[in-house]
C-alpha cells in the first residue's frame, strides 16, 4: 500500500508491503502533520514561530528542547557549518525533516511493520524488502537534467538524503560567508545507518561547498556522492558498494 500526501510543505510518500492497511498510513501522516504543526517556521501558531517572537524558554515543550539540544549537537559536530540561526530567528528545519522520517519509521517498527519505504522531499528512509522481494532501490538525480536517473542504490535498512540547489534554490548558506551563495556544488548525497543522521550531515556537507565530500569521508559509517559545477562527481571510498551492479 502507497500513499502520498503534501505535508511540511512537501509530498511525503509512504509505502508499506508487509499487511498493510489504511490505518498504518495514517497514523504516519498524523506524525509528520503534528510535527508541522509544531515546527513550521510558516505557520504562526506553530511554536517555533511562537519561540522566534520571544516564548521564554521556561515555556519550550520537552520536545523542542530536545531538538535544539540535537541541532546544538550538529553544528558542535560539524565546527559550526550546520547553524539553525540567521537574521535573530531559529530554524531548525535541517534537521526536522530527517529526524521526523526516522521517527515515523520507528514508528512503523514499533507496529510491527518489516518492509516499508518513506520519503519526504526527497530524503528517504528503507527497511527490509520492496514488492519483489529485494532491496529498495533508490536513484540520485543528475542536478543538470532532473528527469535523469545516474545512479541507483540498493538499501534495506539506510537512510539517503541529498542536498542541492537544482530543486529548491539557494536554501542553504554557509554559516560563515551568509551572504555569498553556494555555486561550486550542485547537489550532495549522503548515506546513513538511517536518515536522521544523513539529513543532517548532508545539509552541513552542502554548506562546507567542495570541501564537504572529504567531511563525509571521514565519518566513519557514511559514504557520499557530490555532483559539482562542472558536472564532474566525487564519492567517497565505501560508496560503491551501495551502487547496483545492473543499473
Amino acid at each position: 500500500m502507497k500513499q502520498t500526501e503534501l505535508i511540511m510543505g512537501m509530498p511525503i510518500t509512504v509505502e508499506i508491503i508487509d499487511s498493510p492497511t489504511q490505518n498504518y498510513l495514517t497514523k504516519v501522516f498524523d506524525y509528520f502533520k503534528r510535527v508541522d504543526s509544531r515546527y513550521s517556521t510558516y505557520k504562526k501558531d506553530s511554536e517555533i514561530s511562537q519561540i522566534n517572537r520571544g516564548l521564554p524558554k521556561s515555556k519550550w515543550s520537552s520536545e523542542m528542547k530536545s531538538v535544539m539540544r540535537l541541532c546544538q549537537q550538529t553544528k558542535s559536530e560539524t565546527k559550526g557549518y550546520f547553524d539553525i540561526e540567521r537574521g535573530g530567528k531559529l530554524d531548525p528545519s535541517g534537521l526536522v525533516k530527517g529526524w521526523a522520517i526516522h521517527n515515523a519509521a520507528k514508528l512503523l517498527l514499533k507496529l510491527g511493520k518489516q518492509n516499508f519505504y518513506i520519503e519526504a522531499g526527497g530524503d528517504i528512509q528503507v527497511n527490509g524488502a520492496n514488492s519483489t522481494g529485494v532491496p529498495w532501490s533508490v536513484g540520485i538525480r543528475n542536478p543538470f537534467n532532473t528527469s535523469e536517473v545516474i545512479k541507483v542504490l540498493q538499501l534495506s535498512t539506510e537512510g539517503v538524503a541529498t542536498s542541492g540547489t537544482y530543486i529548491r534554490g539557494q536554501h542553504i548558506y554557509d554559516p560563515f560567508n551568509q551572504d555569498r551563495p553556494i555555486t561550486s556544488v550542485k547537489s550532495l548525497t549522503v548515506i546513513g545507518r538511517n536518515i536522521y543522521e544523513a539529513d543532517r550531515f548532508a545539509t552541513a556537507a552542502f554548506a562546507m561547498g567542495q570541501a564537504g565530500i572529504n567531511f563525509i569521508e571521514s565519518l566513519p559509517n557514511f559514504e557520499g556522492y557530490m555532483v559539482d559545477e562542472d558536472k564532474q562527481a566525487t564519492f567517497t571510498s565505501g560508496f560503491e558498494r551501495y551502487v547496483a551492479q545492473n543499473a
